[in-house]
């Protein structure tokens, strides 16, 4: 069996693929992303005397999320990585040229010259519970749209938009309590729902997303990983012979995540005492509002990780 990487430039409809053999051209090929599609790409495979392939596909929204899931099950080993990953390396490479086709040879020699980390699907209950928030994350947003909407409709199109707005209130709540029943038929998933919502500052909804988008603390060595893989470790930047450079979150990881903390974080400046403390000792040295905010945010990360890690409740006495 000869090893081989496997780019994949994944769209709503289309997968674009190439296949990498060491020292030779890539082999390209497109196909639908359909449930059939991802059967033929492994098919395919096996044809190039591809047995065991290490696929790399970027983490864009959740169109990815079934060939990897097909792949893994037919014995491949699968990255999913950060676009923002991606997007360094094509300028490292000097890369111009912007094309399905050309993305996924891309993203196969990425794969091939920094071995990405290993994705693993997640367990069942788990992607039941992501699916279940992702919904109830998407309906709140078109609540907030109808509303908005609101404000410059006529008459006429304001009794329709009241009626779409009833509907999905009624979507919501439906949601929300088949969000509270999945906790109930798995005792582990709510006794880590629990432990976050120890936490002053997060509430059930937020304890829900992040279990759902986390998928496993077990996953990270350190709180300071999660934080990465979230997006809140400081960058700085610095420009020339500039004395004084900025310093900013990263940015690179999970968007999802760092919107859900952004309003627990807010609170937690308040009503948690080891955040309030800690926001006020960077405030005494002059930080910014923002990057307060941003602090507050990777140390609510840092409590998350440890309650989760140790089992026990959030406590200020161990993590101030």
């Amino acid at each position: 069996m000869v090893e081989a990487v496997l780019g994949i430039d994944v769209g709503k409809d289309k997968l674009h693929v190439a296949l990498l053999f060491p020292g030779k051209k890539p082999k390209a090929k497109a196909i639908a992303n359909t449930p059939e599609g991802h059967q033929t790409l492994v098919q395919w495979l096996q044809q190039q005397d591809a047995n065991q392939v290490h696929a790399c596909l970027e983490a864009t929204s959740t169109y990815g999320e079934a060939v990897a899931e097909a792949l893994y099950e037919a014995g491949h080993r699968v990255s999913i990585v950060n676009p923002a990953r991606i997007g360094g390396f094509a300028k490292s490479e000097l890369s111009r040229t912007k094309t399905d086709k050309v993305d996924a040879a891309l993203i196969a020699r990425f794969c091939a010259a920094i071995c990405p980390s290993l994705w693993t699907p997640p367990p069942t209950e788990v992607k039941q519970l992501q699916a279940l928030v992702r919904r109830l994350e998407a309906l709140k947003q078109m609540h907030q749209q109808e509303s908005n909407r609101l404000e410059t409709a006529t008459a006429q199109v304001i009794a329709l938009i009241e009626e779409h707005l009833k509907y999905l209130k009624q979507d919501i709540q439906r949601t929300e309590q088949l969000i509270k029943d999945h906790f109930e038929q798995h005792p582990a998933l709510k006794q880590q729902r629990d432990l976050l919502t120890s936490i002053p500052g997060i509430a059930q909804t937020t304890a829900s997303l992040l279990l759902a988008e986390i998928v496993s603390w077990k996953a990270f060595e350190s709180a300071k990983q999660l934080a990465a893989y979230i997006g809140l470790t400081p960058q700085e930047r610095t420009s020339g012979s500039s004395v004084r450079g900025r310093t900013q979150l990263s940015r690179t990881g999970s968007g999802r995540l760092r919107t859900a903390l952004y309003m627990p974080a807010v609170v937690a400046k308040r009503h948690n005492p080891t955040i309030r403390a800690f926001c006020e000792r960077l405030a005494g040295r002059g930080k910014t509002t923002m990057q307060i905010v941003g602090a507050a945010m990777r140390k609510l990360a840092h409590i998350v990780y440890g309650v989760l890690k140790s089992n026990r409740p959030f406590d200020p006495n161990l993590t101030s």
